[in-house]
């Protein structure tokens, strides 16, 4: 479990091809300060499974499901990652629960900077922009953000969208603050949602609305 609070930002050191997997090393001096083999790091709101630590870079396997599922299979040597170590027990929850169980894809739409933050807008599949609502929270890329507006099948843009506000933290901290127009971003929604929705579901039947 996380928070969405990024602690770090690390940088792909080596990425070796292993047929329908790869396996991933990241450099970054603040996560590998306690990671121990088989602990969970969350890597671009992926939470990937720590295989050989060293004092400052961890290796993960990454299987085919997490490539094709999510923005990891874009990454190259010298990308640089959100990074974040699972929450420990009685730390203080900043963000919102997340899980590292990226939901799906989204891409960048636009940006539009003003005097002291940043709004940006990214497209969201149909199934999963149901799960959002303004002022709810949505993680991207590993960053735990607070949904600003919501629009369903945009027919300008010919898909549905959501934004978000940026302060200049946020876009210093995180890989946020690299992103152009069309870059493709991890989508986890909050689980909540959809724990609500499957236990309304199953209220459905005779004598129920």
């Amino acid at each position: 479990m996380f928070t969405g609070l990024v602690e770090s930002i690390g940088t792909v050191s080596a990425i070796e091809q292993q047929g329908d997997a790869v396996r991933l090393t990241v450099r970054d001096a603040v996560v590998t300060s306690d990671a121990g083999h088989g602990d969970s790091i969350a890597v671009n709101g992926c939470c990937l499974t720590v295989v050989d630590p060293t004092t400052d870079t961890f290796t993960a396997d990454v299987m085919a499901e997490s490539l094709d599922r999510t923005s990891l299979g874009a990454l190259a040597v010298g990308s640089r990652v959100n990074l974040e170590r699972a929450l420990a027990a009685g730390a203080r929850l900043g963000g919102h629960l997340v899980q590292g169980h990226v939901d799906g894809t989204g891409r960048l739409l636009d940006r539009t900077p003003s005097e002291h933050w940043e709004v940006l807008r990214f497209s969201v599949p149909d199934d999963l922009a149901r799960y959002l609502v303004e002022k709810g929270s949505i993680t991207v890329q590993g960053v735990s953000l607070t949904v600003v507006e919501v629009v369903d099948d945009d027919p300008e843009v010919g898909a549905s969208w959501f934004s978000v506000s940026l302060i200049p933290t946020t876009l210093a901290d995180t890989t946020l603050g690299d992103l152009q127009p069309d870059d493709l971003v991890n989508l986890e929604v909050d689980v909540l949602a959809k724990y609500v929705e499957r236990m309304l579901g199953h209220r459905k039947g005779p004598g129920h609305e």
